[in-house]
């Protein structure tokens, strides 16, 4: 409506202005002459301007008469279209018009002009290879998908938009949801252009989350060759698929699989935990045990975690306690700055029953890194000599308040998994699970601090530590009284 009412305001101060400039050019006195030959032609201003205008017009019609003279004297030497590009040389420019003003609506967000524009180009210029693709996108843009699908089905027809309309086809089934077919048109963008990145990433996630391992891993090695992806990044994320591959495999039964993905797994990258924990687990059944130990002694090296203490007690699990806190010792000696070592050499020393060593080893970790496993080692140690059971429930108190310690932890979007995955449960993200300290809610303890005295009297707790926090009874820590605090008679790691 205000663009309407502007074009009208324009209009209508054009016309001012040229009956302004003619009434003044019929008031300006003189005359013009014109000498052709013997012939003298006198003007008026206003005159001269109007035979001015006339000559363009016959100099315009006198060019048109001359070009068609050319395309009728090339039409009878022989050039059979000649006659036909010259009526159609009009119809071309307004169809390129048009396929420019469709671009650039589409540029500029208006969706219909965009779409009004595409249709016209079609129908003025015989060039589908272009009118198609601006058709597709105009109608997609406009939520028009299936008139969107159809040109891009119509592009596959020409070499040179076949990609681009698969391309098209496949962004169409990733929004409706549909991955199966969607995964179909990957594969086939694939073989059309085997090192284009974007299209390497969508098949590789799309096979990640079917968990067809070995069609990513294939991906995958497309996507290093085609610099997709850094060398060290592709290795390891070969390693996970591996690993992922082979945890299917031992669901499926078929331990020849699994071990073969496993080892390579380990192979590739041994630094990779769940990796180092699967191969020594798979050594270990199959009767090699120094195998297995040296695997966990290698990723030990790179970092400690409780799941590798487990799988290394697991080698001999049939030991006693003091047999395996002396097999252990070679492997607490590394690393021994590292808090997870110092909860090892605890637990092992409380299974053993030497709470003095196990105190020794705990150190200071309960009261410069307080969390639910140090502060519980520190109440079965307190139980462990004696101590009264005010001591005991105090420091349990802490421990089902205090942090929860390291965790799985996506970098994506934080989720917390309870096991390591290929790929986070929540946002979906591929290899993106690290071993961090998990976020701590203090709100979700601080609802239940009116059962504090059900646990602990308030005397209690001001002997055990000198700032009560609020205590909740949770499944991860459902201990409320000392007398079952464990006597760590398990696998280290699991305080």
């Amino acid at each position: 409506m205000l663009w309407s009412l502007i074009k009208i305001l324009i209009f209508v101060a054009f016309a001012a202005a040229l009956t302004w400039g003619a009434g003044l050019l019929m008031e300006t006195p003189g005359e013009v002459k014109i000498a052709l030959g013997a012939q003298e032609y006198t003007l008026t201003p206003i005159g001269f301007l109007v035979a001015f205008l006339l000559a363009m017009v016959c100099f315009w019609l006198i060019l048109k008469v001359v070009g068609m003279i050319v395309a009728v004297l090339r039409f009878l030497s022989g050039d059979k279209t000649a006659i036909t590009r010259y009526f159609d040389r009009n119809r071309e420019r307004k169809g390129f018009d048009a396929l420019t003003n469709s671009l650039f609506a589409l540029a500029s967000g208006d969706n219909r002009a965009a779409q009004s524009q595409a249709l016209q180009a079609e129908k003025l210029l015989n060039r589908p290879d272009l009118t198609r693709l601006v058709n597709a996108q105009a109608a997609n843009a406009s939520g028009n998908f299936e008139r969107a699908a159809m040109y891009y089905k119509e592009m596959l027809s020409d070499d040179r938009s076949r990609f681009v309309g698969v391309q098209g086809l496949l962004e169409q089934k990733l929004g409706a949801g549909d991955t199966e077919t969607a995964l179909k048109l990957a594969e086939k963008a694939f073989a059309l252009k085997p090192r284009h990145h974007g299209v390497l990433n969508t098949l590789f996630d799309l096979q990640s989350k079917k968990k067809n391992w070995a069609g990513a891993r294939y991906t995958l090695k497309a996507k290093v060759s085609a610099a997709a992806l850094p060398k060290d990044v592709g290795r390891r994320r070969e390693a996970v698929l591996l690993l992922a591959d082979a945890r299917d495999a031992i669901v499926d039964d078929n331990m020849a699989r699994a071990r073969d993905a496993g080892y390579q797994a380990n192979r590739l990258a041994p630094d990779l935990i769940p990796a180092a924990v699967l191969a020594a687990d798979l050594h270990t059944k199959n009767g090699e045990a120094r195998a297995a130990a040296r695997i966990i002694r290698r990723a030990w090296s790179a970092k400690p975690h409780p799941d590798l203490a487990a799988a290394f007690a697991a080698i001999v699990p049939e030991e006693t306690p003091s047999e395996r806190l002396k097999r252990f010792k070679p492997l607490l000696q590394q690393k021994q700055n590292d808090a997870e070592v110092a909860l090892v050499a605890a637990e092992l020393a409380l299974a053993a029953e030497d709470f003095p060593e196990a105190r020794r080893s705990l150190g200071h970790l309960a009261e410069t890194d307080p969390t639910t496993r140090s502060l519980a080692i520190m109440a079965a140690i307190e139980k462990g000599e004696g101590s009264p059971d005010s001591v005991v429930r105090g420091w349990l108190a802490k421990a089902l308040s205090a942090a929860r310690g390291e965790a799985w932890l996506c970098n994506s979007c934080n989720h917390v998994h309870g096991q390591w995955q290929p790929m986070c449960e929540s946002c979906g993200a591929f290899d993106t699970l690290s071993w961090d300290r998990q976020p701590h809610a203090e709100d979700a303890f601080g609802a239940s601090a009116s059962m504090l005295p059900l646990i602990v009297t308030g005397s209690q707790i001001a002997s055990s530590f000198d700032e009560p926090e609020p205590i909740v009874p949770t499944e991860e820590a459902p201990v409320t009284d000392a007398e079952e605090v464990p006597e760590q008679e398990t696998q280290p790691g699991a305080a």
